[in-house]
């Protein structure tokens, strides 16, 4: 009789989950709260695979013997408080994928700069011809891409929300690129919780792992003293004695055997953190042993992350610049920290308990104007008001981007970088940036 198993969600880790699933001979039921979009809908009729939509059928969700879970639903929903009473075992889309890959694993979370990372990282096992699949929260489910293949290597960005669904999983690299207060609503407000959370990366790591992580960052460098770190540990900085590190502008990676170099200049995307990104990239390479010239090219020639400091145009000598992926703090101070030219900032969203005196000493330095963009922009207004002389509330793109240009002249820049979640005004974060670039294309 075949092994009975539920997947909430179905979305593409649900789905992909589902599919494999069904491959592996499961009895594979799908229970979303919500309605299916068509294709996925049209993915589980076209492989028999039973599903509902607008409900959950406790009867046959406690009937299983394990549930799969989408990082979406929250662990105090009530369909996880029901399951978790029967005591039947909840795990998620990447603990389930691998059960079935002998690939290297690589790994990567944080509070910012993940995604960037392994889309840096895609691009150099690109030029390197590597046999490796991008996948997790970017890309296409891992269990997805196991029902037809199984890769060399799998390059996974995780969240947190991710991460606490993984148990018995191990990456063999494991990156914590930094850590910052971010979902905390998610971890009953404690950063402890959110910071252990992030340190499951670390989970079944043994002396044949790696563990990169900046010295440099408070959070980190604590729970490192306090955590027993099974893995070889590469640490990198801008500014300590690190194994990656900056010396008379070059990146120099002096760890072991391994020596390399390149100069700042030379790397592609600019910033304090897009040189941290890069440090990462070219450890990861050289622990795959990826020729150094690959890298070298690679760190040059990647063109960065869509909605994440992505230079949409430049109209009347005034830029305009897509940050809408920085939906906390602080990827909001790394991009207000990057910017040289006086900045018209586009701000606001759903706050997540943000605490905007992060923001405060880069205000009468960066910022000429803002515009408030959200639904409820009360706190914002409280917080800046007297801080930025020139400001406006907006309820629409349109909106905000008409009041941004009003107030940008030649030589500013027009910056998107909410320091919040979408999902007042927005389906996503992908869909507030391409109705800013919509707006900003329509510029006459």
């Amino acid at each position: 009789m075949a092994k009975k198993i539920v997947i909430l969600g179905a979305g593409e880790s649900g789905v992909g989950a589902a599919l494999l699933a069904k491959s592996k001979g499961f009895d594979v039921f799908v229970s979303d709260k919500n309605s299916i979009a068509s294709g996925y809908k049209t993915e589980l009729l076209n492989n028999n695979i039973k599903f509902e939509e607008g409900t959950h059928s406790i009867d046959i969700i406690l009937s299983v013997n394990e549930v799969i879970k989408s990082p979406g639903i929250p662990d105090n929903a009530e369909i996880i408080l029901k399951i978790k009473e029967k005591n039947i075992p909840i795990i998620g889309e990447i603990e389930f994928a691998g059960r079935y890959s002998n690939a290297l694993m690589i790994g990567v979370t944080g509070s910012n700069g993940k995604t960037t990372v392994v889309e840096w990282i895609n691009h150099l096992f690109t030029l390197a011809n590597m046999n490796f699949t991008l996948a997790g929260n970017v890309g296409k489910s891992p269990c997805r891409i196991l029902v037809d293949k199984n890769p060399d290597v799998f390059v996974i960005e995780l969240s947190s929300f991710q991460l606490d669904t993984m148990f018995d999983f191990k990456c063999d690299i494991a990156v914590l690129t930094n850590i910052s207060p971010d979902h905390l609503d998610r971890y009953d407000n404690k950063i402890e919780n959110y910071i252990d959370s992030k340190f499951r990366i670390c989970n079944n790591q043994d002396e044949e792992s790696y563990f990169i992580y900046p010295n440099d960052d408070l959070y980190i460098k604590k729970a490192v003293s306090n955590k027993n770190i099974a893995a070889k540990e590469i640490t990198f900085s801008l500014n300590k004695n690190s194994d990656i590190q900056i010396k008379d502008n070059l990146l120099v990676v002096n760890w072991k055997e391994n020596k390399f170099s390149i100069d700042i200049n030379n790397i592609s995307l600019k910033g304090k953190h897009n040189l941290k990104n890069a440090m990462v990239v070219a450890v990861v390479g050289l622990i795959v042993d990826i020729k150094p010239e690959y890298i070298k090219e690679s760190l040059s020639t990647f063109k960065g992350v869509e909605h994440r400091l992505e230079f949409v145009g430049n109209y009347n000598g005034v830029e305009f610049i897509n940050d809408s992926k920085a939906t906390n703090v602080d990827a909001t101070f790394f991009a207000l920290e990057g910017v040289s030219k006086p900045i018209v900032w586009i701000v606001g969203g759903t706050d997540k308990g943000n605490d905007y005196t992060q923001l405060d000493s880069l205000i009468e330095k960066n910022i000429k104007a803002a515009v408030f963009l959200g639904i409820d922009n009360k706190k914002l207004i409280s917080h800046f008001e007297n801080k930025i002389s020139l400001w406006k509330e907006a309820k629409s793109m349109e909106e905000a981007v008409k009041y941004a240009k009003e107030f940008a002249e030649e030589g500013d820049v027009v910056l998107l970088s909410p320091a919040c979640a979408s999902f007042d005004l927005f389906k996503s974060y992908e869909d507030r940036g391409e109705q800013f670039k919509k707006q900003v294309l329509e510029i006459k």
